[in-house]
């Protein structure tokens, strides 16, 4: 099947909505929901560097709303704790000094009822604020903040289910999702004639400022898979020895395979021949069907090659999914777990949700891109470096936080987000 490019629209000149006290107060409960799963306990540990504690995400959340936009707009501001300033603040130089990350487990002190009652402070101040009125500026901080606390309501799942793992009695976070039905569809290509295109935002409402400015790209004719790669294909690369043939690997990656022994997707176990994986709903068998999970983007990249095919270009993607709705297995459904790839006939299916899609692209900026001004100027840019492009959202992206735009970014060896894969492959 080949696709022909659409008559691109141009970026919109109307603005973003305003943020309503409606709209803050509902992301706000949303984190709190998935917390309600939580005991204390859960939410004072952190299980490896790269993940936070879940008391230290509820505090942070709050912090951003405290600090970047209750301080610039109350006059008689005064800090609920000023300590909070220092132990909350993620990588914001310009903001001050920072509790050390591979140390936050560390803070058994404050509690959790502690940070709650932050939370319940900065809420009631904020929501009188947003019900005062602000300027425009202040409107665009208020939506950024609420994008960066969906953002960390995916890792609070993403951050609990690695902490659950490393637990002997392999506790789940709450009950297995109903098992996956059906089978996956047969995985066909779908062809896209090259030329010029346009990717990027468009305008009309909130981006992150990665995803701008719209601009140009060249993309020469390829054709990309219809599904993701399911549990099944990759246990055949497996069979044929993927991870022990250094020819489908890059060099950084058979290093760090080789260091960490890996020989399977993480989260992975074989007991008397059967392979498990722990999941939110606890320890589970393979669902054959599913889209494979917790690969690497060196494993990605490593079952690409061994499958004659490579992994997507971002522009490549984005084109794929820019006309298509945002749909699927993502937070709201509740299921916590990739699912089965649905029957799209002669369509791409599953570019929302289930798992994010590692593309080959490494993480920059687009041309022209210019951070913004002051302390935000950190959110993105400053790790424009060494980090690779996922795409699509996942099974735990909340719906309105994901679109075609969004450009998600992590180091290549890194694992224990909800990471799959698309192949691609140059058209004949």
């Amino acid at each position: 099947m080949t696709v022909t490019p659409m008559r691109q629209r141009l970026p919109s000149q109307q603005p973003a909505p305003r943020v309503t006290a409606d709209r803050f107060r509902e992301v706000r409960t949303a984190t709190e929901f998935l917390v309600g799963h939580l005991s204390p306990e859960d939410c004072a540990l952190q299980s490896m560097p790269d993940a936070s504690p879940i008391k230290w995400h509820l505090g942070h959340t709050t912090w951003f709303f405290e600090t970047m936009v209750l301080e610039k707009c109350e006059p008689d501001f005064r800090a609920m704790r000023p300590e909070f300033r220092f132990l909350f603040n993620s990588y914001y130089v310009a903001v001050g000094p920072r509790h050390p990350r591979p140390q936050r487990g560390m803070l058994s002190r404050p509690s959790l009822e502690e940070v709650r009652a932050y939370r319940a402070d900065v809420d009631e101040r904020m929501i009188r604020l947003i019900e005062r009125g602000v300027e425009t500026d202040v409107d665009a901080l208020i939506e950024l903040g609420l994008n960066h606390e969906q953002q960390h309501q995916e890792l609070i799942l993403t951050d609990v289910k690695n902490l659950l793992s490393l637990n002997p009695l392999e506790p789940a976070y709450r009950p297995a999702p109903p098992a996956s039905e059906g089978r996956a569809p047969a995985l066909h290509w779908l062809r896209y004639s090259g030329g010029e295109q346009e990717i990027g935002h468009r305008g009309g409402n909130f981006c992150f400022d990665n995803e701008t400015p719209r601009h140009h790209v060249l993309c020469n004719a390829y054709e990309l898979a219809s599904r993701p790669a399911t549990n099944s294909e990759y246990l055949a690369f497996m069979a044929d020895g993927g991870y022990a043939r250094p020819e489908l690997w890059l060099s950084d990656g058979w290093d760090v395979r080789t260091a960490q022994g890996w020989e399977s997707p993480y989260y992975w176990e074989r007991t008397d021949g059967t392979w498990r994986v722990f999941t939110l709903g606890g320890l589970l068998p393979i669902a054959l069907d599913e889209p494979v999970c917790h690969v690497s983007y060196y494993e990605a990249d490593a079952y690409a090659r061994w499958a004659n095919a490579r992994l997507p270009s971002e522009a490549e993607w984005e084109r794929a999914a820019a006309n298509l709705p945002v749909g699927g297995n993502l937070v709201e459904r509740g299921r916590y777990h990739p699912d089965i790839a649905p029957d799209a006939g002669n369509q791409v299916s599953q570019m929302f949700g289930d798992v994010w899609e590692w593309t080959q692209s490494p993480y920059g900026g687009y041309p022209g891109f210019k951070p913004a001004a002051g302390a935000i100027s950190e959110y993105n840019g400053k790790f424009m470096a060494n980090q690779i492009v996922l795409r699509g959202g996942s099974c735990v992206t909340p719906a309105s936080h994901i679109r075609a735009s969004y450009r998600n970014f992590f180091y290549p060896h890194q694992r224990w987000q909800f990471t799959g894969l698309r192949l691609a492959r140059d058209a004949a």
